[in-house]
């Protein structure tokens, strides 16, 4: 009789058992591929003391409607105990539309909170404690400069010291042409203004983050955990390529780099992949770009439970996938995590799902016991045993991607998009065919009838924010706005670094959209992807 095959998720191989033997065929050291929590290569851990010295941070991605709806809702989540949050903007702002664009109709504030002009970036911080937050990030990419300009902006017009506020800018374009195609210009140039914002922090901003390589939306469009890592570090690989080429010492700003990842169900599988991956990055910053300081080796996570694993059928479950999920991440070593309400996949989540996924965090943080020890679960050999096999997996795959030319080439040839596409299509299959269950998907359903509430917004939140944009147009001082944007031109036009040149024009409330339209005088508007 044919044994049967057990696989991850992602299509690595579980044995029945695992032995001392499975640990010396990977060649593993304890001295080599372990050691102590705090020490190179840090698979178990950044810090020595990890959680038992300070929690993770504990943050949402929330955000919707007007700068002021938004800014309520994490006034409140602030309340109740989160120490970060994590600022979703609508798809306009993503792609640099301003709100009253044509092509932004029915969209303005639907997933994430609609930024305009610094005016909106004021609302939205009216009343936040910034001494008590401990991180604030954006998911803004292909507008990564225009959001430090914001932060800077804001911070400068309320005499704050910007680097005293801990922002924190996703700023990775590459992988929106891979994972969610909320690009503006074509991937060179998006490197190029991705690196404006990596070289001007590493000058003038030391303490933000000025940019996380993000593998959580390639995992989301179908890739397994080997091609989340491996694509992810390798787009970070061409930002750092384009800063040495700068000359910007790579000690000066990869203590900075934060990673942003998915934290998907099949826990060991995710543990492998956390720890395996702050192997990955230490050897490549210690053997690739020959980093000196250890800070430079540290792959500083933020994690997000996946919201793809949730599903609209038997919500309250999506609860219970959500805390194993967390439970992957903590124990993996994470940095940052947000969670995913259970509400997600029916809609924005209501107050009192946003509310459970924090509690989730705390109630794992506080009540569970996992943070009183560091990397409980290692020395484990299956866990070993995968992470070794995550590491080897994922280094053959970023050889593979350097031999193709690298992640630019392969994301404009369409190579990454091809392999993601048929990753996704084999995991619906599998759910479909049954070789998958899904509970309440395809095994253990039930009838259902209005389960739960839905979030409603305001229908009249886009009507405001279109008017309070015309009266900015009428009330600022529009010939002034036009010289900012024509320097912004020029600037561009150089090769200069933007940020300073960007910082003035939204003082001058130059808006989103008129900013990002000066910019494609000069670098284009990129049509979308070659055939594959």
């Amino acid at each position: 009789m044919k044994e049967k095959k057990f696989t991850t998720n992602g299509g690595m191989d579980l044995k029945r058992i695992y032995t001392p033997e499975d640990l010396r065929e990977k060649q593993f050291s304890p001295e080599k591929d372990l050691n102590d929590a705090g020490q190179y290569p840090f698979t178990r851990g950044i810090t020595q003391d990890m959680y038992r010295d300070k929690l993770w941070i504990m943050g949402l991605y929330s955000g919707f409607g007007s700068a002021e709806e938004a800014n309520q809702r994490y006034r409140y989540l602030l309340e109740q105990g989160q120490t970060g949050f994590s600022i979703a903007l609508d798809l306009p702002t993503q792609i640099g539309l301003d709100s009253d664009h044509e092509l932004c109709k029915g969209e303005v504030g639907k997933v994430g909170v609609a930024i305009d002009s610094l005016e909106d970036i004021n609302a939205l911080f009216a009343g936040i404690p910034f001494e008590k937050v401990r991180q604030i990030r954006t998911t803004a990419n292909a507008i990564g400069p225009i959001m430090a300009a914001w932060y800077i902006a804001f911070a400068e017009s309320n005499g704050i010291d910007p680097n005293s506020i801990n922002f924190f800018i996703q700023n990775d374009p590459l992988k929106e042409y891979i994972g969610r195609g909320a690009y503006i210009f074509a991937p060179k140039a998006s490197v190029k203004l991705t690196v404006d914002v990596v070289e001007y922090c590493a000058k003038h901003l030391p303490n933000w983050n000025s940019v996380a390589m993000s593998g959580y939306h390639i995992r989301e469009s179908g890739s397994t955990a080997v091609q989340e890592l491996a694509y992810t570090f390798s787009n970070g690989i061409s930002y750092i390529k384009e800063a040495l080429r700068r000359g910007i010492d790579v000690d000066t700003f990869a203590p900075k780099i934060f990673t942003f990842l998915g934290a998907s169900i099949e826990f060991v599988e995710e543990l492998a992949k956390f720890r395996g991956a702050r192997k990955i990055w230490a050897r490549i910053m210690k053997e690739r770009f020959k980093a000196q300081d250890p800070e430079s080796m540290k792959l500083r996570i933020l994690a997000y439970t996946c919201g793809s694993t949730l599903t609209a059928q038997q919500p309250l479950n999506n609860i219970i996938r959500v805390t194993i999920e967390t439970l992957a991440a903590t124990l993996g070593g994470i940095q940052t995590l947000a969670t995913s309400s259970y509400d997600e996949a029916l809609g924005l989540p209501t107050q009192e799902a946003v509310n459970i996924a924090l509690r989730t965090q705390q109630v794992v943080a506080h009540e569970s016991g996992i943070t009183k020890s560091v990397d409980l679960l290692g020395g484990s050999y299956a866990l070993e045993s995968l992470t070794a096999e995550m590491e080897d997996q994922v280094l053959a795959l970023i050889d593979k991607i350097d031999q193709l030319g690298g992640a630019v080439n392969c994301i404009e040839n369409g190579y990454i998009q091809k392999e993601l596409a048929n990753e996704a299509y084999k995991h619906q299959t599998a759910i479909e065919h049954n070789r998958k269950t899904v509970v309440g998907v395809n095994a253990f359903k039930v009838e259902e009838k209005n389960a739960i509430s839905i979030f409603k917004q305001d229908g009249t939140s886009e009507k405001r924010q279109i008017e309070r944009l015309r009266q900015l147009r009428a009330k600022r001082d529009n010939r002034h706005v036009q010289v900012t944007l024509e320097q912004v031109r020029k600037d561009a036009l150089g090769e200069k670094n933007l940020i300073p040149s960007i910082v003035e024009a939204v003082k001058a409330y130059a808006t989103l959209g008129e900013i990002v339209e000066v910019l494609k005088q000069v670098y284009g508007a990129f049509q979308g992807m070659k055939s594959f």
